[in-house]
């Protein structure tokens, strides 16, 4: 058992991990720039840390969930990030969504520095990482380090898949997050055809939901779309349309062809123009009632 992990990046994702480490009785010594985000962590039990060099210099293990290369670059700098106060056992642990170049280059870095770096992104939302429902896709090239790896994720992830060496976990997530973007347009599309032909859609989505064309997005992201409340976001259009700019840039890299992913796409640009950067990623149901108003005695038309 793992005594004691630091960790860097405290949000919805890090505070969820996090505080599932702390409820299984590890000692957590944390970092965050956000002040709100510290006292939410203090108060769940975690310990705080005065900069990453520190937490680097006290334990083993580190995780980390950030928002962005730049604040993986700030994280570790040889300025008081993880590098510089490095213990020479150190394994870090980054399960950013970030591109995986960035993570080959992060590994380069911590290398140089005597430093074991995995690449780790997870597959889930916020709230499926409070619950422990997420799945874990780890990449690295030190076995040792991914075996201590798995000990700790084994915490707060329900799977954990070892895929190899490099930045094989974040290819592997970007290749999820293309289902997710297409499957989620799929059921927004499905929805509004099942509504605007008169069905009932409490009825469609457990009648669908329980045969061959149902989805872990129609399942999720249905009842949300059906009732119209696109708030509170388990995943932000504004996040995830990050997000869809990796994929991209991944399916540019090997010249793979997306069309179905352009045309998703499409969607999420639109809501994003709508305002809708705050919501939830299933408002895309309401982007296509819009796109082609359509009203009945039962339904005014939807904002």
């Amino acid at each position: 058992m793992i005594a004691s992990v630091g960790f860097i990046g405290l949000g919805v994702m890090g505070s969820a991990m996090s505080g599932n480490l702390l409820d299984a009785g590890i000692d957590v010594i944390g970092f965050d720039l956000d002040e709100s985000c510290r006292d939410r962590f203090v108060a769940r039990g975690g310990r705080l840390a005065a900069s990453p060099a520190e937490i680097a210099s006290t334990v083993s293990v580190v995780l980390t969930s950030l928002p962005s290369e730049q604040a993986l670059d700030s994280v570790l700098s040889a300025d008081e990030g993880l590098l510089a106060g490095a213990r020479a056992d150190l394994i870090i642990l980054e399960t950013s969504t970030l591109s995986a170049s960035r993570k080959l280059a992060a590994q380069v870095e911590a290398a140089a520095a005597g430093v074991v770096l995995l690449d780790c992104p997870m597959s889930g939302t916020g709230q499926q990482a409070v619950t422990g429902d997420l799945v874990a896709y780890l990449s690295g090239d030190d076995d040792s380090a991914k075996r201590t790896a798995l000990t700790v994720l084994a915490y707060f992830t329900r799977s954990q898949y070892d895929l190899g060496s490099g930045a094989n976990g974040t290819r592997v997530k970007l290749v999820a997050n293309h289902l997710v973007a297409v499957h989620n347009a799929a059921a927004a599309e499905a929805l509004l055809l099942a509504e605007r032909a008169g069905l009932d859609l409490q009825q469609v989505i457990t009648a669908v939901g329980d045969g061959a064309g149902s989805s872990r997005m129609f399942q999720v992201r249905g009842p949300m779309m059906a009732s119209g409340r696109f708030m509170p976001a388990a995943m932000r259009v504004d996040t995830f349309s990050k997000d869809l700019a990796l994929i991209a840039e991944l399916a540019a890299e090997v010249a793979a062809p997306t069309p179905l992913l352009e045309s998703a796409a499409e969607l999420y640009r639109m809501a994003a123009e709508q305002g809708r950067g705050g919501e939830d990623t299933a408002c895309v149901y309401a982007v296509l009632d819009r796109v082609a108003p359509h009203t009945s005695p039962t339904r005014p038309p939807r904002p």
